[in-house]
């Protein structure tokens, strides 16, 4: 055989092999074997059409046995239909088995939809089984006593299969245990009743209905831990007090600044007035030159006016006392 026919008998083995896998490829024969004695009833013909719709066989023919041999009826249309609309079809017959089993009341219609709103359907139905315990974050509130606590709390859940559509995730339900938390430590009038009977917190959470429109249900909620913080009604007194001080000490620097300004303007009114003092003494020696040309003060009524005054400041000199004396020694 020459090097033509040796190509030639290459290139129809693998013609052969490549139609054999397109045929086996579009006709999932053992797909369909599989589904028939599995006691799925889907014809060769919906298999084919599938793989022209976009619908991967395997997945959907998978999905049927696993339902049929857990009894619960699957339909072919529905399940193409959920595919198609992005959903995850193992994932729901994965639930709708779970749930048969633990005698959950679990429809195709709500599992569907639940995988569709993007939760996972299938651990929605194991925390129904199995619930989940919530870790809260530390939680601070102040008593009446002005101590502030710490708590934490685990807070145990199971899934609501009828809520989980439209219902409010695990954030809502730590946002809501804490605001209760706050509320039942805020209205207890000591930190040591609350440390002394942490329960108490427990029961006035639990009974405020906290699940009410998310997609859990609290089964408990159980203080972790209890931690004592700050004093702070003590911490809001010295703010106060520091406050109260602050005002005062602006109040007196205030009447400090008052009481300058008032001073500097008894200074220049006194200044005012010895001027005028000044200015009336001035006239003095005019009056009397006046006085002596108008023939109404003689040369003895001045003499006499003079000793007067030098009698006067004699006896006021003896009447001050010896330092006084001196400086008005010093001074003359």
């Amino acid at each position: 055989m020459d090097n033509t026919g040796v190509v030639l008998l290459v290139a129809a083995i693998a013609g052969s092999v490549f139609l054999l896998w397109v045929i086996l490829y579009f006709i999932p024969i053992g797909l369909w074997f599989q589904a028939l004695v599995s006691d799925v009833k889907i014809s060769l013909l919906q298999l084919i059409l599938m793989r022209w719709r976009k619908v991967p066989p395997t997945i959907i023919v998978g999905a049927m046995i696993e339902g049929k041999k857990a009894g619960i009826e699957l339909y072919r249309d529905l399940l193409e239909a959920h595919y198609l609309a992005g959903g995850h079809v193992a994932q729901v017959v994965h639930a709708l088995v779970s749930a048969s089993k633990a005698n959950i009341d679990l429809t195709f219609q709500i599992a569907t939809a639940v995988d569709l709103a993007g939760r996972d359907v299938f651990e929605a139905v194991q925390m129904s089984v199995n619930p989940k315990v919530i870790n809260t974050p530390p939680v601070s509130a102040v008593a009446k006593d002005g101590i502030q606590l710490i708590a934490k709390a685990r807070v145990t859940v199971r899934a609501n299969i009828k809520r989980l559509v439209g219902g409010a995730g695990e954030e809502t339900i730590l946002a809501r245990v804490g605001e209760g938390i706050v509320s039942s430590i805020g209205s207890s009038d000591s930190h040591k009743a609350v440390m002394e009977n942490p329960d108490f917190i427990s029961k006035v959470v639990l009974d405020k209905g906290l699940d009410s429109g998310t997609a859990f249900e609290i089964l408990s909620i159980d203080i972790a831990d209890i931690d004592v913080g700050k004093n702070i009604g003590a911490g809001l007194q010295i703010d106060q007090a520091d406050a109260d001080l602050k005002i005062a000490q602006a109040k007196a620097e205030e009447r400090r600044a008052m009481a300058i300004a008032r001073e500097q303007e008894m200074k220049a009114l006194a200044q005012e007035m010895k001027a005028k003092v000044i200015e009336a003494e001035a006239h003095v020696p005019l009056a009397m030159a006046e006085a002596f040309r108008s023939g109404n003060l003689g040369v003895m009524d001045y003499y006499r006016m003079k000793n007067i005054e030098a009698d006067t400041q004699m006896r006021e000199t003896i009447a001050k006392p010896e330092d006084k004396k001196k400086r008005t020694d010093k001074l003359v």
